[in-house]
């Protein structure tokens, strides 16, 4: 049976796979989800032991009936060519590390499977997308040299760390950046301006690679599969997991893989200052805040666009409460627990250590800790805590040597026309 997917607001046509990614945002203005979800039982996995095998039978329905179907396991072994180990912390605690890709954060992996079903299929296609910090830089690697792809990328001027600001300026006319006098949440809305517009849109065949898109949901929902299945097979229980949460796009992932019969027991958000989600599970009403900047500034987003999955997927909100919980983590509780883990010898970026500190707060054993960027992106605001400097990582310290090129513009959708598409 061919896998549709609707939109969150139901007032669109439901897709297939490939045009649901190429669509990016729904006409009605929501986001693609499955129609439906699968039900794995664990048995399923048997023999699949790495991340691109478990992969593969985790997105298989995803894909089906679709025309990229047939070359799934090419773009499983293409997408997750780098390490994602769960590490263990301790005798009820892993680690799972998302950072060891190309630009040494969790975006890589949902990035790289995005653009390699992209570049499966027919035509030429502008990438439009906005960052908090990591999504960007992500996205330029993954598309960059892709001869049917140009990328467009708005970052907020001055709320990027100068590393992550140099990886999404580094890489030539393919890929163009655009430091925009605002926060996250005004790059968020000009994209969603821009394909609003429909005949800009059409005529630049726009694609987005946010977590919008469908194509970066699902393979970050297969790692969370992957990583429940091998805890499982090593401590025999099912985990929770902490998942440092900024647009919800990671957590969705989770969920998803939960809803389709993985082994997550629960699922804790761990937010910086940006407390919407938290508010939310608090009052039951939702509603978007004013951005705040803290120290994990890839999590500073007052208003996640992926809210609305989770509110498709889980509408009661009680119902919710019974496996999902929310935090939030202040500026000084992050600096106090990488001033802590180091001393211990482990360093953390202040995403993670933001969901370390949410694992201390609840009292039940067995959990997934979600690590989302290697400390070395950070470096201003880590070593400085730790008394030491942290090794960048190779494919990191290439970027760094690299020209950066970007342009500043105002939050307004005329801005953005003006300078990167006339």
């Amino acid at each position: 049976m061919t896998m549709k997917y609707v939109s969150t607001r139901g007032a669109a046509e439901p897709l297939g796979l490939s045009e649901a990614v190429q669509t990016g945002l729904a006409p009605d203005g929501g986001l693609y989800a499955p129609g439906r979800f699968p039900e794995f039982e664990v048995e399923d996995f048997d023999g699949r032991e790495t991340l691109p095998q478990i992969a593969e039978t985790f997105l298989a329905p995803f894909f089906e009936g679709d025309a990229l179907a047939s070359q799934l396991p090419d773009i499983c072994r293409e997408a997750f060519n780098f390490p994602v180990p769960l590490v263990e912390l301790d005798e009820t605690t892993a680690l799972l590390e998302l950072f060891h890709g190309p630009t040494a954060a969790f975006k890589d992996v949902g990035a790289r499977l995005l653009a390699a079903c992209v570049s499966r299929l027919p035509g030429r296609r502008t990438v439009l997308v906005a960052t908090s910090g990591d999504t960007g830089g992500a996205v330029a690697a993954a598309f960059a040299g892709r001869a049917n792809v140009d990328v467009r990328i708005l970052y907020p001027k001055g709320m990027v760390s100068p590393r992550q600001e140099k990886q999404l300026t580094c890489w030539g006319a393919g890929v163009r950046a655009f430091a925009v006098r605002g926060d996250f949440d005004d790059c968020q809305r000009m994209v969603k301006a821009a394909f609003a517009d429909r005949e800009l849109s059409r005529r630049h065949r726009l694609l987005s690679a946010n977590s919008i898109n469908l194509g970066r949901l699902l393979p970050q929902a297969a790692y969370h599969a992957a990583a429940s299945l091998w805890y499982l097979r090593r401590r025999g229980v099912r985990a929770g997991f902490v998942v440092p949460t900024g647009n919800l796009g990671n957590a969705v992932g989770a969920f998803w893989a939960r809803a389709s019969g993985l082994p997550i027991r629960e699922v804790v958000l761990a937010s910086n200052a940006n407390r919407a989600v938290p508010d939310y599970f608090d009052s039951g009403a939702w509603g978007p805040r004013a951005t705040v900047r803290t120290l994990a500034n890839a999590m500073d987003v007052g208003n996640p666009s992926n809210i609305e999955r989770l509110l498709h997927l889980h509408p009661d909100l009680e119902q919710l409460k019974t496996f999902a919980r929310a935090f939030t983590v202040s500026d000084e509780e992050i600096e106090r627990t990488i001033v802590e883990e180091a001393a211990r010898g482990r360093v953390f970026d202040p995403h993670t250590a933001a969901a370390v500190r949410v694992r201390s707060l609840v009292a039940t054993p067995h959990w997934v800790v979600v690590a989302t960027a290697h400390p070395a992106k950070f470096e201003s605001i880590v070593e400085p805590l730790v008394g030491r400097e942290v090794r960048t990582p190779p494919a990191l310290a290439a970027l760094l040597d690299k020209e950066s090129v970007c342009v500043e513009i105002e939050p307004s959708l005329e801005s953005l026309i003006r300078a990167a598409f006339s």
